[in-house]
C-alpha cells in the first residue's frame, strides 16, 4: 500500500487528491485557488468529513504545492513526505507522441513545453506543477497523464482534417480530443456496471461540463470525438463557440477591427452558452432564466442540447449502432433537463429512458433507460484522478514493487 497524489495544476490554482492504492481509498482532496494573490484560499478535505481553509498570500504554484504539503504533515494525514510513491499529472497535450502516460524525464519535459503552442492556456501551469513538485520530491516518480493519449486510436478518416496533407505532416494540424482521462474511466466503469467486456462494447461518452466533448468508443477505443486541435472545436459549451464557419474569424476581424487572437479569445471566453444568453456561463443559472420565461436562456439551452443530441446520431452511425449513452461531469451528472433535452426524440435507434429515474438524478451511478431499452443510458460521475493514480501506479513501476 502507498499514497499517490494525483494532480491537476491550471495557470492560478492547483488541485489535489491523494489516494491510497492500490485500494483507491480516498485520503484527502485538497484545492488552492488564487495562486499569485495576496488572497489565495486552501482549503483541503480529508478524515470523516474534516476541513479546513484558509486565506493567504501565495505567490508562486511552488508556494501552494509546499502548503499542501506541509498541511498533509500537520494534520496527520502522512507522517512524512516518504510516504509519498509517485505523483500523477494531468497534462493537457501529449501531440502524437505519447499514446500512453509516461514517466516524466527532462525529454518528455522538454517536448511538454514545445506543444506550448498548442495550449498557450494550459500547458505552462501544467508544467509549473510538475518542476514545483520535483522540486520538493526529487527522488518520487513523477507521471505525465495526458489528456490526448485517449484519443490516439482515432483513425485517418477522423482526425485527419480536409486540408493540404502537408499541413498535416509538417505542422501537427489534426484533431487531438482532450477529456481523454475523464472519456476512459467512463467507459471502463461502464463495462463494469453492463458487465459486459470493453472490447464487446460499443459507447458513447457525454462529458458535459464548462468544457464539454463527446466520444464514440468502440471495443475500448477512442474512434471519433467532438474537441479538436484545440478544445475549441465541438458542441457549444459553457464561454466556448465549438464548431463554427472558420470564414467568420476574418469577417469579425473586418467588421470589429479585431485581431485574429481578440478574435479567437471571444470564441473560447465570451461565447457558448455565456455569449447566447447573455447572462452566464453557469448552466444552473441560465436554467433557472429560462423557466422564468428568459427567451435567450431558453434558446441556448436548446443549441446546448442539439449538438449533443446530433453528435450522438453520427456516434451511433459511426460505430453501427450503440450500447450505452453515458452522461459524466458537472452537467452530465445533475442536470436532469439537459438531459432529458438530450435524449427526447431518440426512440428511433432504440434509446427508451424513463422520466422518473431521470428526474431528480444528481451526482450518482445510475441507469436511466426502461429495462426493455435496447441501448441503456447510464449516469456515471467521472473520476480522473482516480485514472491520474491508477496510471501513476502503473507507469511509474509501482505494480512491479507490490505498492
Amino acid at each position: 500500500m502507498a499514497k499517490i497524489m494525483a494532480v491537476n495544476a491550471g495557470s492560478s490554482s492547483l488541485k489535489f487528491q491523494l489516494l491510497e492504492m492500490p485500494s483507491e481509498t480516498m485520503v484527502a482532496v485538497g484545492l488552492v485557488e488564487r495562486v499569485g494573490k495576496d488572497d489565495a484560499i486552501f482549503t483541503i478535505k480529508y478524515g470523516e468529513g474534516q476541513k479546513f481553509t484558509d486565506v493567504l498570500p501565495l505567490a508562486t504554484h511552488k508556494e501552494a504545492v509546499e502548503l499542501s504539503l506541509e498541511k498533509l504533515m500537520e494534520f496527520g494525514i502522512i507522517s512524512s513526505y516518504d510516504e509519498i510513491k509517485g505523483v500523477g499529472h494531468r497534462v493537457l497535450h501529449g501531440k502524437e507522441k505519447y499514446a500512453d502516460s509516461v514517466v516524466i524525464t527532462d525529454e518528455v519535459m522538454q517536448d511538454i513545453e514545445s506543444y506550448t503552442e498548442l495550449g498557450p492556456l494550459h500547458i505552462p501551469p501544467n508544467l509549473i506543477g510538475i518542476r514545483a513538485f520535483q522540486a520538493i520530491l526529487p527522488d518520487v516518480p513523477q507521471v505525465a497523464v495526458f489528456d490526448t493519449a485517449f484519443h490516439q486510436t482515432m483513425p485517418e478518416e477522423n482526425f485527419l482534417y480536409s486540408l493540404p496533407y502537408e499541413y498535416y505532416t509538417e505542422y501537427g494540424i489534426r484533431k487531438y480530443g482532450f477529456h481523454g482521462t475523464s472519456h476512459k474511466y467512463v467507459t471502463e466503469r461502464a463495462s463494469e456496471l453492463l458487465g459486459r467486456p470493453l472490447k464487446d462494447l460499443r459507447l458513447i461518452s457525454c462529458h458535459l461540463g464548462s468544457g464539454a466533448s463527446i466520444a464514440a468508443v468502440a471495443g475500448g477505443e477512442s474512434l471519433d470525438t467532438t474537441m479538436g486541435f484545440t478544445p475549441l472545436e465541438g458542441i457549444t459549451m459553457g464561454t466556448r463557440s465549438g464548431s463554427l464557419d472558420p470564414a467568420l474569424i476574418p469577417f469579425l476581424m473586418e467588421k470589429t477591427g479585431k485581431t485574429a487572437e481578440d478574435v479567437l479569445n471571444v470564441m473560447n471566453k465570451e461565447s457558448g452558452i455565456y455569449g447566447l444568453s447573455g447572462l452566464s456561463s453557469d448552466l444552473r443559472d441560465v436554467e433557472s432564466a429560462a423557466t422564468e420565461g428568459n427567451h435567450r436562456s431558453e434558446m441556448a439551452l436548446r443549441i446546448f442540447a442539439n449538438r449533443i443530441h446530433g453528435y450522438i446520431g453520427q456516434y451511433a452511425a459511426e460505430m453501427n449502432g450503440v450500447d450505452a449513452i453515458i452522461f459524466t461531469a458537472g452537467v452530465g451528472e445533475n442536470s436532469d433537463s439537459i438531459r432529458e433535452r438530450v435524449l427526447r426524440g431518440l426512440e428511433f435507434m432504440g434509446v427508451y429512458w424513463d422520466p422518473s429515474l431521470n428526474n431528480g438524478a444528481r451526482g450518482e451511478e445510475l441507469f436511466i433507460n426502461y429495462p426493455h431499452s435496447p441501448v441503456k443510458v447510464i449516469i456515471i460521475p467521472t473520476n480522473e484522478e482516480l485514472m491520474i493514480a491508477r496510471d501513476t501506479v502503473r507507469i511509474g513501476g509501482l505494480v512491479e514493487q507490490n505498492v
